[in-house]
């Protein structure tokens, strides 16, 4: 079966002009990778990309949804080059079309933005219309600009001195915010304003967690090498680690975005690789997220399956950086997350952490219920309670 994506995109080539070349430019712009890869190709059926029409707007946005980042930019130039071409002309764009593109969130959020950018240059009135709209929309490129309005609002009202209408705009606000800077803005000001503020809970962050390190990552072998932890979790056990035995530590993150340092409860160290183990209690069972910030290698099991991993290290963190689908069950999940540390020793190369929150498809968290109080203080680690737990 093939992937929805591809389907619409099947659609909206069927609904074009004869463009002989169409569909091979865009699996030509498709092919396009790293390190200049297939770029000679990708250039040439960029040309001819660019000369279409404004019925061709659409489907280059829908031709985004699968393509690497590479091929992306190469098809936002596109559809750039056209609509600029179009509006100068004194011809229109298809913005019904455009604003049914919009609408459905599965498309990627960058075309899903482009395609508003487009309305809005075309039909300022409906873009400021539509923009309300994307407060909780799944993408957030386009939440971004709703929330600044809400942050606009609440600092007129404190140049106004409206104290209690800046606290409830800076509260809707943090509400929808997925921005860093937004929701430190947001945060922050509610503080001033005195009230109090627990991120970690508003967005789901898992702060207590069990930690165990440190195996070895020389040459980095540990990304690849099971460690007993990937084979079963046994919170009384010890394993022989890289400099000395490692066994389980209880550990409680007090920072306001869930970060889990391994440095904490290790030391700074170097060429390593740790595990992080929490338990889930959902009220119910339903479709959630993972979302999941770090910039060493990392991996995460959840109920014992391999998710997802990624064996880079210190290109920046962010929160919601890797979105994870999964299915809760009812009652106790698992979740084991495994991160790698590197041999390189420049000062911002020390992160050996991660955050990692439960949530929807909207980035609104999902709390356990036993949820235990956010941490204060500085971090505290304590070895773990012997107790087995079967992968």
């Amino acid at each position: 079966m093939k992937p929805l994506s591809l389907l619409l995109l099947g659609s909206a080539l069927a609904a074009l002009p004869a463009h002989a070349d169409f569909k091979s430019d865009l699996a030509a712009i498709r092919q396009v990778g790293g390190e200049g890869k297939g770029n000679a190709a990708a250039g040439a059926a960029w040309q001819s990309l660019a000369k279409g029409g404004a019925q061709t707007l659409v489907p280059l946005l829908a031709a985004m949804d699968d393509a690497n980042d590479f091929a992306a930019n190469y098809l936002r130039s596109a559809v750039d080059a056209i609509a600029d071409r179009e509006l100068t002309a004194g011809r229109k764009l298809p913005q019904a079309e455009l604003e049914m593109f919009l609408a459905d969130t599965k498309h990627n959020p960058r075309a899903r933005r482009l395609a508003y950018e487009l309305i809005t240059r075309i039909a300022p009135a409906t873009g400021e219309k539509l923009l309300p709209t994307f407060l909780n929309d799944p993408s957030v490129e386009l939440r971004r600009d709703a929330v600044q309005r809400l942050l606009d609002a609440a600092d007129k009202a404190l140049a106004a001195q409206d104290q209690a209408a800046a606290t409830k705009e800076f509260s809707n606000a943090l509400t929808y915010a997925r921005d860093e800077a937004q929701i430190k803005k947001a945060a922050s000001e509610l503080r001033k304003l005195g009230q109090e503020v627990d991120l970690p809970r508003h967005f789901g962050f898992l702060t207590h967690w069990k930690l165990i390190g440190a195996f070895d990552n020389t040459k980095l072998v540990g990304f690849d090498t099971a460690y007993p932890p990937e084979k079963a979790v046994d919170l009384a056990a010890t394993y022989p680690g890289k400099l000395e035995p490692a066994h389980w530590v209880d550990v409680a993150t007090p920072n306001d975005y869930g970060m889990v340092d391994f440095n904490k409860p290790f030391g700074d160290m170097k060429g390593v690789t740790g595990y992080a183990f929490t338990e889930f209690n959902a009220a119910e069972a339903r479709p959630a997220e993972l979302r999941l910030g770090c910039k060493n290698g990392w991996k995460v099991w959840f109920n014992g399956k391999l998710l997802f991993g990624r064996d880079e290290y210190h290109r920046g963190a962010r929160i919601d950086q890797y979105r994870l689908p999964v299915e809760l069950k009812a009652g106790r999940n698992t979740i084991l997350v495994k991160v790698c540390q590197n041999e390189e020793v420049k000062d911002w190369t020390k992160e050996w952490e991660f955050q990692l929150r439960v949530c929807d498809a909207t980035g609104t968290a999902i709390l356990a219920k036993d949820r235990p109080p956010t941490p204060k203080g500085p971090v505290s680690a304590k070895k773990a309670e012997g107790k087995k737990e079967a992968k």
